[in-house]
């Protein structure tokens, strides 16, 4: 083994969102030498602004007959709850196309056992994760009010608290004076809702990603910020190439959220990944009296309290990579939020736009690349990423590792399409 061989490490990560860290950690606890390139560094993509649930409920995928049932009354409105720029519609019909399939209620009944695996997965391995990191005290458990405006609203979304309750997870229907006992100040507009207290957040993600950079380093690790264009199979190991130069590695991880698939590509797959682009505004912590995550599932949006602010956020945006951001859309989230929470204060919000990435079917790609088993792709987590990312932490270091994996992870192929 020459010099060279000798100094490069066993394993590179491409991403330091949370997903990245989160295997790279997991890579760690197996004894393995771990180095994590960013071409900006840990937090700064869609690990920074999300709402900061792990949402473990949320076994249902966005794919289904739902969300085609909602979608067209949806696109009308250009800053609604999803949109599709005119200029971007022919370049995503594929990828819609594909959505489209994934609707049909075989491959939603099979995306959901498949999603539950993950979820369940993600639950048991989030304690002990947090401990391990010394992130634990970050952890907050205040559970979610998703908010109706009517008896009709709330019925149509039985089938999914159906689904729910068949997978043992806990909620409650209230009326609205239940629901104003659990958050004052909602909007007498809501008249029904349901509690899930089982649902977990963090204190702040963005502060907690940075907590776990820290904590990687702290075991040895090395995060360098470098930009990772391609990669190729050599050897006994994987080339990468950067805008600094070459470098090389025994296995790498692919996990750079909705980049990812340029890298696949380099290796001769087409992975059908796209970009929902998420808005949000951070207002001052003292903005509302906020006691629980409140979602207004109807209008695509959700208000979480963080350590940082009272974060008004959600809504997709299927436009790419490449737009330059429309605020319009976070600013009409915040004006919604203003009547929907009539005490809200508006002053001193902060926008900000991130790209979540997510696959038709939305299941992440977490498996082997078809060139090279040197080569482990762990993306496309869509609205989930925080919370997936302790299951697929484990079952990343368990390919890694060369270990039976956890769960069943033949859905979660990268080669499915």
């Amino acid at each position: 083994m020459n010099a060279s061989t000798d100094q490069r490490p066993e394993i590179v990560v491409v991403g330091a969102g949370v997903v990245g860290l989160s295997a790279a950690l997991g890579a760690q606890a197996r004894g393995l030498s771990v180095t994590v390139l960013d071409r900006e560094g840990p937090a700064a993509g869609a690990s920074a602004g999300n709402a900061g649930a792990f949402a473990f409920t949320d076994i249902l995928p966005l794919a289904s007959p739902g969300i085609l049932r909602q979608a067209p009354r949806w696109l009308l409105d250009p800053l609604g709850p999803l949109s599709v720029p005119p200029a971007y519609a022919a370049r995503i019909a594929p990828w819609m196309f594909r959505f489209w399939r994934a609707c049909a209620p075989p491959r939603v009944e099979a995306a959901t056992r498949a999603q539950t695996a993950l979820m369940d997965l993600s639950k048991a391995e989030l304690e002990p994760f947090l401990a391990a990191t010394g992130t634990l005290p970050m952890l907050r458990k205040e559970g979610n009010l998703q908010v109706y405006e009517s008896a009709a609203e709330l019925e149509a979304a039985q089938p999914g608290w159906r689904a729910r309750e068949a997978h043992g997870i806990e909620f409650r229907h209230l009326n609205a004076a239940e629901m104003a006992a659990i958050q004052p100040g909602l909007s007498p507009r809501f008249t029904h809702g349901t509690f899930t207290p089982g649902w977990f957040s963090i204190a702040d993600p963005k502060l907690y990603v940075l907590a776990l950079a820290e904590r990687f380093r702290a075991n040895g690790g090395r995060i360098e910020r470098a930009a990772v264009t391609a990669l190729r199979p050599e050897g006994e190991g994987v080339a990468i190439e950067t805008e600094g130069g070459p470098r090389m590695a025994g296995q790498v991880v692919v996990a750079a959220g909705a980049f990812s698939h340029r890298l696949a590509r380099t290796l001769g797959e087409r992975i059908p990944l796209e970009t929902e682009r998420g808005y949000n505004t951070t207002l001052p912590t003292d903005a509302f009296d906020l006691r629980t995550q409140v979602t207004f599932g109807g209008h695509g949006f959700v208000v979480t309290r963080l350590t940082s602010g009272i974060r008004v956020g959600g809504a997709v945006e299927l436009g790419g990579l490449e737009r330059a951001p429309n605020f319009a859309r976070s600013a009409a989230m915040l004006k919604k939020a203003q009547g929907f929470l009539p005490g809200l204060k508006a002053e001193g919000g902060v926008p900000w736009m991130g790209f979540r990435p997510s696959l038709p079917d939305s299941l992440p790609a977490i498996g082997r690349a078809r060139a090279s088993r040197r080569v482990v792709y762990a993306f496309g987590h869509g609205h989930l990423g925080l919370t997936q990312s302790p299951g697929t932490a484990r079952l990343v270091a368990d390919l890694l590792a060369d270990r039976p994996s956890a769960i069943d992870p033949t859905p979660f192929s990268p080669q499915r399409f």
